[in-house]
């Protein structure tokens, strides 16, 4: 803490969001200087800022929003899988966000596949992004994003005109996991981004869930190993009514 908001801001621009460098130029107090750009951002220590992200061991120091932040309050669940899916999954994914989102608000992170059903059929979204908020990725969610930041609401902890990066989405995906009390994984292969997530909420001690797939759909291999390993697991869509 004991960085002001100015100094934070020209931080985040000037090294694009990359923590490491960002927390470098705090611990060495380096210049800065007034930067003016007419968007809506929560610094660490601020009242609104997520509570969830304490617990990191690399909280960002500034999140940017649009959107209804109200959402913080409310009790929250992550849904991540993988991009590619199989009907079973679709068919899985959609019922447990639509199940979920009766109580929670669904936190993931606008990407093809799991995240995009998931937060389609979710009442109350919030999308975490791996980019600028002013960048539509990827373009084939362009629909899901203009809904979630009208009706939802959007995080990211880089700032405007950020692209996105090989690097961005591993290091994004332990807000998701942090925002949520559980995590749900409806679909993931055994090698793939999901298991970021997966393992970010292992650290915070969270709960893993996934669901049971047919031995031949490698679609959800990820998942069987999940449940070799020790992960709690869904039977039926009336389980998720119990979470």
């Amino acid at each position: 803490m004991g960085t002001n908001r100015e100094a934070l801001y020209y931080y985040t621009v000037k090294y694009r969001g990359n923590y490491r460098r960002i927390q470098q130029a705090v611990l060495s107090r380096e210049p800065y200087e007034s930067v003016y750009d007419p968007v809506s951002f929560l610094c660490i220590g601020d009242p609104e800022y997520p509570a969830e992200f304490y617990r990191l061991k690399s909280p960002p120091r500034i999140v940017f929003y649009e959107g209804d932040l109200s959402l913080l309050k409310t009790r929250k669940i992550a849904i991540v899988g993988s991009r590619i899916q199989s009907d079973y999954g679709k068919t899985i994914t959609a019922g447990i966000a639509s199940e979920a989102g009766k109580r929670y608000t669904v936190v993931s992170g606008m990407a093809k596949g799991t995240d995009a059903i998931a937060q389609s059929h979710a009442e109350r979204t919030i999308g975490i992004l791996g980019n600028g908020l002013d960048v539509v990725y990827p373009k084939c969610n362009a629909a899901l994003y203009y809904k979630v930041r009208r009706e939802g609401l959007l995080l990211s902890e880089y700032p405007p005109a950020v692209s996105p990066s090989r690097e961005a989405f591993p290091f994004r995906n332990r807000l998701i996991a942090a925002l949520g009390e559980k995590l749900i994984v409806p679909s993931c292969r055994i090698k793939g981004g999901t298991l970021t997530t997966v393992n970010a909420a292992l650290e915070l001690g969270k709960e893993v869930i996934t669901v049971p797939y047919p031995i031949d759909d490698l679609t959800g291999d990820g998942c069987n190993r999940l449940i070799r390993d020790g992960a709690e697991f869904l039977v039926s869509l009336e389980d998720v009514a119990d979470l």
